[in-house]
């Protein structure tokens, strides 16, 4: 969930959902009540906040480490605040903070200084660190560097409201429970939940009513002292056991490669594109081994079909076990919605084969769109192109009948030979026509050729129906979405009801040139042909859409442009990575290059953490990125897609099932000298070395594939 006001919603699934969606608000002229509505709570802002995030737990504070109550302050556990506040003062002083810093994705570290009282020295004899884990685990310890005894009380103010995220998302507060003694803590009881805080040492004394443990502290010169707060939540009431995170014993389902580059900025956001992700993984209640990728955390720390999918195609150069567990979590998913499907909202039928999806907003140039269209065509896509990285065909088998039904979703989705929503009942879409999106072409061009290469090695008909429906999308398009200008033309954002091109510049157009991993190592063929593609290129190139930082969602040129809008000119992370692999594959490296350098650039300024989005502010020397208050950090598709940018320009491309891989890196070489050691192809290693004049080596590879280099 996104908080309202800073950009729409988009909900999860299993996660809550805000009380008001802002996408749902009255449309422009519509009677509304005649008083003005009063004022909406601000929504949190977590721009600045230290996150620590392990599925499904989660914490946030501000930097100098104390939790404090308001906005999204606090421990969490399954979208449920286990503590609001946690204070620390020693001697009745709060500690001057020092530093707050994630040591990992689940991890902080934050430090601070105290003067003993009266002490002449002005160097602060006291230092007092917190070391948190998102798990609900803080220990608090102080150390005495002075020359004299530390004898001074140690206080802990703790309280709760045992609120939902959403809410708390939206910028509401409820009032703090009362605290009950227990024997090394404090208790909160709500009307679902229950929430303890224990202390190791046991506090020597408890004051419930101001929710404060205290202890006596005698701390000699040169020592230390630590407790250990530990807070739990329980659930009073039955309800569905929620999805949990990776269990103990369980793997990563990804590789976790080495990175050796001329540029040192590589291999942080690599292994810390990596670490974010960990910290998103949350196991399939219906069968634990099955890990998928949460959409980020704070707001949407739950299952969204489509992100989980592109967090998994990106990082299938680590393997394929994590695009298998997501495709079997949403395979159960996509049965489950096809038994209890009515139609959304007012009746009808939707297709079988659709995954769940959540209305998403489209921006100022387009309507919002439902990204279960997104999924579904995503989810084919994935399984073909996991099935050529090396997934077993045994388990491709298994998960095929649920490919063939988002196939079904598609075949039954199109309007006038395009595809808009494929949530919405047919006779809705004939009803109510909307625009014709350029990037779901994109989209469903590809699932239909994934469909037919699976079709086909598989044994199953329809193959050859979907190559020519391919082919015949591919001359709708190149005829009827092309717009010609002054500087030869573009591609069209949309096609509105009744066949007039929208204009719009946007960094959607991407997915034009994400045509997807063919057989031998190859790419199918995209909805552009070649001159279209060098124009699409240097358009994506242009100022107008690259900020220097990365690509704009929406030309800087549009009177819609909004450097802070999500859709309307922030510069959103997978976007960029996709242009980059795009770009780099197409032959159109110097392109590829730059965005590449600017996506560098901005995730410098974010430790190498690069959140959801950041503002699409024009990059001037000196001067950061500009955060985005409503950003998720970390998010799945922005950290798999930063990892992606890099393992793309090494150019691997396999074909497991055809016994090949193609090894084809940028000539340019951008990023200088490139070892990625530990990548899996087939399930094995596979290591490959990419010169300063961009020719590859390989080191280390499966010996029953057959290495063709071009």
């Amino acid at each position: 969930m996104r908080p309202p006001q800073a950009a729409p919603a988009e909900s999860v699934v299993g996660a809550p959902r805000p009380a008001g969606r802002p996408d749902q608000a009255h449309p422009a002229g519509a009677a509304g009540p005649a008083r003005s509505a009063p004022p909406r709570p601000q929504p949190a802002a977590v721009h600045h906040a230290v996150l620590c995030v392990k599925a499904p737990a989660m914490a946030a504070s501000d930097p100098d480490g104390q939790l404090r109550g308001h906005g999204l302050h606090g421990f969490y556990r399954s979208g449920v605040r286990v503590v609001a506040r946690m204070e620390v003062r020693l001697g009745g002083i709060e500690p001057l903070p020092l530093q707050g810093t994630l040591t990992t994705a689940a991890q902080a570290r934050f430090l601070g200084a105290v003067r003993l009282p009266g002490d002449l020295d002005p160097d602060p004899a006291l230092t007092v660190e917190r070391l948190r884990h998102a798990d609900g685990v803080e220990t608090v310890t102080v150390r005495n560097a002075g020359g004299r005894p530390a004898r001074l009380p140690l206080e802990i103010a703790l309280s709760t409201d045992l609120g939902p995220v959403a809410e708390i998302a939206a910028g509401h507060r409820s009032p703090d429970l009362p605290g009950q003694v227990q024997s090394a803590g404090l208790r909160w009881a709500g009307p679902t939940h229950s929430a303890t805080v224990s202390a190791q040492p046991s506090p020597h004394a408890v004051l419930a009513g101001a929710g404060v443990l205290r202890w006596d502290l005698d701390v000699q010169p040169g020592a230390r002292w630590s407790v250990e707060l530990r807070a739990e939540l329980e659930s009073t009431v039955p309800a569905p056991r929620p999805p949990g995170g990776r269990g103990p014993g369980v793997p990563l389902p990804w590789a976790e490669p080495e990175v050796r580059c001329d540029d040192p900025r590589v291999a942080l956001v690599v292994s810390r594109s990596l670490d974010s992700l960990g910290g998103l993984l949350f196991a399939d209640p219906d069968r634990p081994t099955d890990l998928y990728l949460a959409s980020g955390a704070p707001w949407r720390f739950g299952l969204a079909p489509a992100d989980a999918l592109w967090a998994a195609r990106l990082t299938l150069p680590l393997g394929t076990r994590l695009a298998a567990g997501t495709l079997r979590a949403l395979a159960r998913r996509q049965q489950q919605s096809a038994a209890g499907a009515g139609g959304p909202g007012q009746g009808g039928r939707r297709p079988e084969g659709l995954l769940p999806g959540a209305l998403r907003h489209g921006g100022p140039e387009l309507p919002p769109t439902c990204t279960a269209t997104e999924a579904t065509l995503l989810f084919v896509t994935v399984l073909a192109e996991a099935w050529r990285w090396g997934l077993p065909r045994a388990e491709v088998a298994e998960l095929l009948p649920a490919a063939e039904r988002a196939l079904g979703a598609l075949r039954e989705g199109l309007v006038e030979g395009f595809v808009t929503d494929l949530s919405r009942p047919a006779e809705e879409r004939a009803a109510h026509p909307v625009p014709a999106r350029a990037e779901v072409q994109a989209q469903a061009h590809r699932a239909a050729l994934h469909g037919a290469d699976l079709l086909a090695a598989f044994g199953r008909p329809g193959a050859e129906e979907w190559r020519g429906w391919a082919a015949a999308l591919r001359g709708r398009f190149r005829e009827r979405f092309w717009v010609d200008d002054l500087s030869g033309g573009r591609p069209a954002a949309g096609l509105a009801p009744g066949g007039q091109p929208l204009p719009a510049l946007a960094a959607a157009l991407v997915h034009l040139l994400d045509p997807g991993l063919a057989a031998d190592g190859g790419r199918h063929e995209t909805l552009l042909d070649r001159e279209q593609t060098r124009l699409l290129a240097q358009r994506l190139a242009a100022p107008e859409l690259d900020s220097g930082w990365g690509l704009r969602t929406l030309s800087a040129k549009s009177p819609r442009f909004n450097p802070l809008g999500h859709r309307s000119g922030a510069v959103r992370v997978h976007e960029t990575a996709l242009a980059i692999a795009g770009l780099a594959e197409a032959g159109h490296e110097n392109e590829a290059g730059a965005l590449l350098e600017g996506l560098l650039a901005a995730a410098a300024h974010f430790e190498g953490r690069l959140p959801e989005m950041y503002a699409g502010e024009q990059w001037t020397p000196g001067s950061p990125p500009v955060p985005h208050p409503g950003a998720c950090r970390p998010a799945a598709v922005s950290s798999a897609g930063a990892a992606h940018a890099v393992f793309a320009l090494a150019g691997v491309r396999p074909d497991v099932p055809g016994g090949r891989v193609l090894v084809r890196p940028a000539s340019t070489a951008p990023l200088g000298e490139l070892e990625l050691t530990g990548l899996r192809v087939a399930g094995e290693p596979f290591s490959v070395r990419v010169s300063r004049i961009g020719v590859a080596m390989v080191e280390e590879a499966s010996a029953e594939l057959q290495l063709v280099a071009r």
